[in-house]
């Protein structure tokens, strides 16, 4: 549809003789070129996530903005490269024109594909067995909506429940008919790919335990908001038809973007290393102007799906800190960090060399930050649900970067945890480059642990 609004445009421009032309514009590069470039903003403004219950009109609402924004941006590249070029032109307005045809393609093929989704849906094809896990009145109003839109395109099979007292009840014909030990044998049973959980606020206590039980399973889960606060502080929603629900999303990105990232990983390292290279010089050398030791510290620590890597960085404290200690969190006005460190870390020199992990693949330039082996172990017995973090690649700069200082205790980790699910719940490329641009604010104007 894309190319199709170009074609009409091309048509209506150049070949109708409606309009006066200085040369004959070329035809397959620009279509070309703008079908990649309306893919980027599209893609950006999350226009391919997968579609679950989307209003039709709340997508061509999102359309509409995005190819606002991006037609500005075509005009403004248009009209500097007539000025640049010293030519006057009246008809840069047909922008406009082309604008109203992309919308107007773009947005029909849409609510075309739309309808014969939800027609599909309807008739059989395409549906999803669901479970609800809760026997209470949010589970039962979830459980009406859904019968009453079937476009949705879910199956209700059965109740699972925490109280076994529960158990062989009815609600609507659906039946009560697994607790927590039972649960995954009811999952395989009816082939759920959906799970909504309604708990009552005196079994939040089992929301891990459940999120566990499903974690090694292609299933989506959504949590009825008044779990809000406990999971995580913020998510990404979605709505049945009015009722807002958490996404718990196991495919934390779809495999396209996954690809993207980590190339973007490489080229950005690639960059960073080689524009660097006076600072990685000067700095070595003053480390070993200042201090004993050696120029680098690497220390283990625990990447994705809890695999042990060296982590490196320019070496800001004396020699053997943690000697005596053991392994301890950093702290403001730390005594162990050297004179060199101490500019180092405010600028976030010592930073640098982790772009080799990247490289790598140990790590990505955006993600939670990676933590010793030591400290998981120790906070995932008091935060059940911090080892989520080792779901993703670790990062040199991620959102609870930008957003908290070092981690100086239990508490700070627990602030650090709530930014870190939001960004797993929500990552996208979109997120990176926001991240990036705040992590280029924050070394700029010195905010940080140091502030």
């Amino acid at each position: 549809m894309i190319n199709l609004a170009f074609i009409v445009y091309f048509a209506l421009r150049v070949q109708s003789g409606l309009f006066d032309l200085v040369i004959m514009p070329e035809f397959f590069l620009p279509m070309i070129a703008l079908y990649f470039y309306w893919l980027l903003i599209f893609t950006f403004v999350g226009m391919y996530r997968s579609w679950f219950a989307a209003s039709r009109f709340d997508e061509i609402s999102t359309l509409f903005k995005a190819t606002f924004v991006g037609i500005f941006i075509l005009f403004f590249i248009i009209f500097l490269d007539d000025y640049i070029n010293n030519v006057s032109s009246s008809t840069r307005i047909l922008i406009f024109i082309y604008w109203a045809l992309l919308v107007l393609f773009v947005g029909t093929g849409r609510v075309i594909i739309r309808s014969i989704q939800r027609n599909l849906l309807i008739k059989g094809f395409g549906r999803r067995n669901a479970l609800i896990i809760g026997f209470n009145d949010r589970a039962f109003e979830v459980l009406d909506t859904l019968l009453k839109a079937p476009a949705l395109g879910i199956d209700v099979k059965a109740f699972a429940t925490i109280k076994d007292e529960h158990l062989n009840k009815t609600y609507n014909n659906i039946k009560v008919e697994a607790n927590l030990n039972s649960l995954q044998e009811t999952i395989n049973k009816y082939n759920v790919q959906e799970i909504i959980l309604a708990l009552e606020k005196d079994e939040h206590d089992s929301l891990v335990d459940i999120i566990s039980l499903c974690s090694d399973k292609n299933i989506k889960i959504k949590i009825v908001p008044d779990l809000y606060e406990i999971l995580s502080g913020q998510a990404r929603t979605s709505q049945i038809y009015g009722m807002p629900l958490i996404d718990i999303m196991p495919e934390l990105m779809p495999e396209w973007e996954r690809k993207l990232k980590r190339l973007l990983d490489i080229v950005v390292s690639i960059i960073i290393l080689v524009i660097s290279l006076p600072v990685t010089l000067i700095t070595s050398l003053a480390i070993k102007l200042d201090s004993e030791g050696p120029i680098f510290f690497t220390q283990e620590r625990m990447g994705m799906n809890g695999k042990i890597f060296k982590m490196i960085k320019f070496r800001s404290m004396r020699k053997d800190a943690e000697k005596l200690t053991g392994p301890v969190w950093s702290q403001k006005n730390d005594p162990r960090v050297t004179r060199v460190g101490r500019i180092i870390r405010k600028l976030r020199i010592d930073e640098i060399p982790q772009f080799i992990n990247v490289l790598k693949g140990d790590m990505s330039v955006v993600g939670p930050r990676p933590e010793r082996p030591f400290f998981v172990e120790k906070l995932s017995q008091e935060i059940p649900y911090y080892k989520r973090r080792l779901k993703v690649r670790p990062g040199i700069t991620g959102w609870a970067q930008v957003k908290h200082k070092y981690d100086e205790s239990i508490e700070d980790v627990k602030i650090k945890l709530r930014y870190d699910l939001f960004y797993i719940e929500n990552m996208s490329i979109r997120m990176d480059i926001k991240i990036l641009f705040r992590t280029i604010f924050v070394v700029l104007f010195g905010k940080g642990h140091y502030e």
